[in-house]
């Protein structure tokens, strides 16, 4: 509501809380379009699948509901909009500052998005469009999208799809969300899982993507393939080469150290110098948990589609 373009539709879809969200969202009055499921999703895609069916306009955006929009997001993406090739759009995240684990959470947004996100835009080929943050057109998206809810990652679904139609996504960096994210150490891990999880999933069910082309080869070759060689080398490497190891760290550790220098000066967050003492022990998590879900995908193929709730904190 606070948008210097004003959105011109607002559509909220409560599924089924039994808590005070509906009374609240009731006070709204008609500045909102407050939607009840008939009954419980349990799940994000069975719930914005019904919640599109309310859409008027021609671009939609898609945001979570524990996501704070800046006041320029709508403006940043009908400004993307204009162009008519658009297809999808995908905004920057920040990390909402709370303790050590949004901090290191914080790092990977701003690594991942101003190095990684912004080459995958020079090369037309962005990996993943953020659920808390992304933009479609409406009737591409009707007709050639849709809810399949057969993975834990929507947003990683459609953007596949999109790559598959040769449809074109553009990220813009001026386009800024503010996400929860897991503030314990038990949110986190399943969080990670469930992203992982997905990620397995929709490589699986999207085997036929064109891998002829070189970005489609490069960056999920950089995602899963390079992925697996350094989550195994982690826990191997000890046990092959202590000093090497050791070697390998000591680089790695600095390498943390520069990212969190660059990410300070970039978020202007002192807190993200937590990341430097906690950053190397997340990424043992991440990794052990990488493998252990390729296991259960891809080797063992023990599909989960059970969707973690995380915790959530009440917003100044």
């Amino acid at each position: 509501m606070n948008q210097t373009r004003k959105p011109d539709q607002i559509i909220v879809v409560d599924d089924a809380s039994t808590d005070k969200t509906f009374s609240i969202l009731k006070t709204f009055g008609k500045k909102i379009k407050l939607v009840q499921m008939p009954q419980k999703g349990g799940n994000k895609s069975f719930v914005q699948q019904y919640g599109m069916r309310f859409i008027t306009g021609d671009v939609f955006i898609t945001v979570d509901a524990d996501t704070i929009l800046d006041k320029e997001f709508v403006a940043q993406v009908e400004k993307a909009f204009k162009n008519s090739h658009v297809a999808a759009f995908a905004g920057y995240v920040k990390s909402m500052k709370h303790n050590w684990l949004t901090a290191c959470r914080e790092l990977d947004y701003v690594i991942g998005q101003n190095i990684h996100k912004q080459a995958q835009g020079h090369l037309n080929y962005i990996y993943v469009i953020p659920g808390c943050a992304g933009a479609f057109r409406t009737n591409l998206f009707k007709r050639n999208i849709s809810f399949d809810h057969d993975t834990l990652t929507e947003d990683l679904d459609f953007t596949y799809k999109l790559h598959k139609l040769g449809k074109k996504i553009v990220f813009e960096r001026n386009a800024i969300v503010y996400t929860q994210d897991p503030s314990t150490l038990y949110s986190y891990v399943n969080q990670i899982r469930r992203w992982y999880s997905g990620g397995w999933q929709n490589l699986l069910k999207h085997k036929d993507l064109p891998f002829d082309r070189p970005q489609t080869a490069l960056e999920l070759s950089l995602v899963y393939l390079e992925g697996l060689l350094f989550a195994s080398s982690l826990f191997l490497m000890p046990f092959i080469n202590v000093h090497l190891y050791v070697t390998l760290f000591a680089v790695y550790f600095s390498t943390v150290v520069l990212f969190t220098l660059y990410a300070v000066r970039r978020s202007q967050r002192w807190d993200l110098l937590q990341a430097i003492v906690f950053m190397p022990f997340l990424i043992y998590v991440q990794a052990f948990i990488f493998l252990e879900q390729f296991v259960k995908e891809i080797v063992l193929r023990k599909k989960n589609l059970v969707w973690f709730h995380p915790e959530r904190r009440a917003i100044a």
